[in-house]
């Protein structure tokens, strides 16, 4: 059988998948509608597993990399969910104190992918927090679908405070020197934003395709900001125009980047929607990004 590429599916598929992993339909009317697009080799159990992620090949560094070391810690989040999971990273053998990220998982808690994020950055000479929100409710469960379940237990809100709270915990670390960044991804992308609304003293910003602010938050903000967004991503893209004006107004340092041609999740590389060309170049820049920004301050 001819293995599914994803120059076989149309972009219908990919909207529909957004639409489901965004929780605007549940998984029953996913697989109604998927079904509409099975024919011939397209079954509807591979189109299925074809979008699913895929976390068993898709690890970049692994947690026995010996650049690195990374472990399991918890901190509290006293205005959030009390208690909070975080994956802890940093590079072996540093000789002086290190600017941290924050990163932020997507709408599903803290799955392989994101722990692989957050030990990428540290491979790059900093010290990460990956940090669990599903934390309050065991933790993510091991699949995506179930995550996105839980998290939707949660309020948004509640769940940015557990950020702010990482961004307390990592600050204070004896490891870290003080200055550090955000990068988050959908979900992420918009606690990216809020937490730049939300704390004055945060060092640099990077929403992936991550919602916007109000126009009354976006005026609070001082942070830097490197905003990665997905071309064909319009649900996402069209707050921007009306974000950036007041970014401009206020004369703080921001860019925007629109990749071509590629989907909403383009960074994660466990799922059709990935993109490599994009996900490099943005990476690339996001690394550079923090780099400039926390080295300033």
């Amino acid at each position: 059988m001819k293995k599914i590429t994803k120059e076989d599916i149309s972009q219908e598929v990919f909207d529909l998948y957004d639409d489901y992993a965004h929780n605007k339909i549940d998984r029953r009317s996913f697989v109604e509608k998927l079904s509409l697009f099975a024919v011939g080799t397209l079954t509807l159990p591979s189109l299925l597993s074809f979008m699913t992620p895929n976390y068993a090949n898709a690890v970049l560094i692994k947690p026995e990399d010996p650049r690195i070391k990374s472990e399991f810690i918890t901190y509290d989040s006293p205005q959030g969910g009390g208690t909070i999971k975080g994956l802890l990273s940093q590079p072996t053998g540093a000789k002086k104190k290190l600017p941290g990220i924050i990163v932020v998982h997507e709408n599903r808690g803290l799955n392989p992918y994101i722990e692989d994020v957050g030990r990428r950055a540290a491979v790059e000479g900093f010290i990460t927090l990956a940090p669990d929100a599903l934390s309050p409710l065991g933790g993510y469960p091991g699949n995506d679908d179930a995550g996105r379940e839980l998290q939707k237990k949660r309020t948004r809100e509640e769940m940015l405070e557990d950020f702010i709270a990482a961004y307390d915990y990592l600050k204070s670390h004896k490891d870290c020197n003080g200055h550090i960044g955000v990068v988050g991804f959908c979900f992420g992308g918009w606690i990216a934003n809020m937490m730049a609304v939300k704390i004055p003293t945060l060092g640099a910003a990077v929403p992936y395709y991550g919602g916007q602010p109000t126009a009354t938050e976006a005026e609070l903000i001082k942070t830097p900001i490197l905003a990665q967004y997905a071309s064909l991503d319009t649900r996402v893209n069209e707050g921007w125009p009306a974000y950036e004006a007041i970014l401009k107004k206020n004369k703080v340092e921001h860019t925007a980047y629109f990749y071509e041609g590629v989907n909403h999740g383009f960074h994660n590389n466990t799922t059709p929607r990935y993109d490599e060309k994009a996900a490099t170049l943005s990476w690339e820049r996001t690394i550079a990004f923090f780099k400039q920004e926390l080295k300033k301050k």
